[in-house]
């Protein structure tokens, strides 16, 4: 037998580093000789320019992994979290208590928001360790019930622990807070916000600095109190700085924010808002800062901005007065709050950004949203009821999210505008036939279709399209890397009256000819010639 070697370069967590990848205006190499910079050899390996015959295996948060466009990608593997058993065998294991344990998975189960953040391993530890301290204690008041509520505590939780001072009691542990403490975590979340805007979760001595902490302040912190921030070493024993889980970073960075808000500190929301913002409401500070994380493709603004919401809640603020400071949001504000997001206008947005609209009704504790879809899902005449956009976002991840997979998915069925119908597309993740007809697609509709064709497992197994006859050829470009994913499942693909360009055309026949499934389409452009012979 004859064993045949190659090369294989395995870049290891690609969001922790600082490389611009640039894939647009980068410079060609194709000379293994020729001297350049890391990033512009990283960019030549990944799209075959450099080495071509080498295998390259990069590990990455999904985040920073869209940074390489789609036709680079030959294979994604998406490692998941802990399933609904897998939770609850997690609380089991953790405690020895059989009763608290049982609590604990009772009180998990009652809110959604929990429930479903769970399934990420360390927030399974995050709630633990509040829950615990909460039901072993003579704790007042209700257990937390939203991600803001939880996280809250937890910092509360952990400060306290590192000088043993945690007092138990709902109301008590804002003002336990020392000086010392309240200076060192509003440093950590300048730290953790202006790193969250630039994509950084690893921090190096000069980055400390910058943010006013100094190096032995953040060690001494690190080392007391690891749940939050710790110190590591790399290569040649350079200490490196980060916080435990990147949900930490975005939490700390929305009580910084929060923080300069109250504090009126015009400077810094500038630096986010832009350089016309002025200090205003915090209905439209809220508002604002929605926008901007809706104009993010990869979503990295997304829970920072939950936390945000969840930051204006009584409880929140009571629980973080040292360090948010004073503050009263009178009912009628929050009203105001819950109106802009229940009415807010996502058009040319992923309607992936759109469903975290709705979870930040959640975080403001407004269920009436959930209830609807809930009440709507249930009913018999579902077609007699109009859906605003709102509960088009939601009813798209209550089904994203549903164990059972879903018979079919017709969009046109749905009493709702075509702004609706554009953000109830995530839902084709969960779903064995897709209809998209007539919905005006576009290229950012098309990146989540191709993310469901791609996804393990794919349930799609018919997808029409057709209709659709604005479609550039960037749209059938992404939907083509989705066709072309080995864990396509696809048999069927209608395209009528789709306007397809020659180009197009090109890219259907490339994706489709591996792997032929049954096509019907209508009026092809001239060169759609070998699109046909498929």
């Amino acid at each position: 037998m004859t064993l045949q070697s190659g090369l294989l370069f395995i870049f290891d967590g690609l969001d922790e580093s600082r490389l611009s990848l640039d894939f647009t205006n980068r410079k060609l190499l194709s000379d293994v000789t020729q001297k350049s910079s890391v990033s512009q050899l990283l960019t030549n390996l990944i799209q075959g320019n450099l080495l071509p015959s080498a295998l390259v295996w990069i590990t990455s948060r999904p985040a920073a992994a869209n940074q390489i466009p789609p036709t680079c990608v030959d294979r994604l593997t998406e490692v998941r979290g802990f399933t609904d058993a897998q939770k609850e065998e997690y609380f089991r294991r953790r405690f020895s208590d059989e009763e608290l344990s049982s609590r604990i998975i009772s009180h998990m189960k009652t809110s959604r928001s929990l429930h479903i953040m769970c399934s990420i391993p360390v927030f399974c530890w995050i709630t633990a360790t509040v829950l615990e301290h909460m039901l072993t204690t003579e704790q007042r008041g209700e257990l937390p019930k939203t991600l803001t509520d939880m996280y809250s505590h937890f910092l509360l939780v952990q400060t306290k622990r590192k000088k043993n001072k945690y007092h138990e009691g709902h109301e008590t542990s804002p003002q336990e807070l020392t000086e010392a403490d309240r200076e060192v975590l509003l440093k950590l979340g300048r730290l953790a916000f202006e790193h969250l805007e630039k994509g950084n979760i690893m921090f190096y001595q000069e980055d400390l600095e910058q943010c006013g902490l100094d190096v032995t302040e953040a060690s001494v912190y690190s080392g007391v109190c690891t749940e939050i921030f710790k110190r590591e070493c790399v290569i040649f024993q350079k200490p490196v700085y980060c916080f435990v889980h990147l949900s930490i970073q975005e939490f700390l960075a929305a009580v910084y924010m929060f923080h300069c808000h109250t504090n009126r500190k015009t400077k810094v929301l500038r630096n986010l808002l832009g350089q016309t913002y002025w200090i205003s409401s915090v209905d439209d500070f809220l508002n604002r800062v929605m926008y901007k994380s809706l104009e993010s493709k990869n979503g990295h603004l997304d829970l920072f901005v939950r936390f945000l919401h969840g930051l204006c809640l009584e409880f929140n603020q009571r629980l973080l007065v040292g360090l948010l400071g004073q503050t009263e949001i009178s009912p009628g504000t929050i009203q105001r709050v819950i109106k802009n997001l229940k009415e807010m206008n996502s058009d040319e947005i992923s309607p992936d950004r759109s469903i975290n609209i709705f979870h930040c009704l959640m975080e403001m504790n407004d269920l009436s949203v959930h209830q609807e879809i809930q009440e709507f899902l249930k009913s018999e005449n579902r077609s007699e009821k109009e859906l605003s956009e709102i509960q088009c976002s939601a009813l798209a991840f209550m089904l994203q999210m549903s164990e059972e997979v879903l018979d079919e998915l017709d969009l046109q069925k749905y009493n709702t505008s075509e702004q609706g119908r554009q953000r109830l597309i995530p839902a084709v993740r969960n779903c064995r036939k897709a209809g998209l007809t007539q919905c005006r697609l576009s290229e950012t509709h098309c990146e989540v279709v191709a993310s469901a064709l791609k996804s393990n497992p794919s349930h799609l197994t018919e997808l029409n399209m057709s209709g659709n006859d604005d479609l550039q050829d960037s749209g059938w470009k992404l939907l083509c890397a989705g066709l072309e994913s080995p864990n396509c499942r696809l048999e069927t693909l209608r395209l009528w009256n789709c306007g397809l360009s020659n180009i197009s055309c090109d890219y259907l026949a490339a994706a489709l000819k591996p792997a032929p499934l049954t096509l019907s389409h209508q009026t092809l452009p001239p060169s759609g010639g070998s699109l046909s012979s498929i």
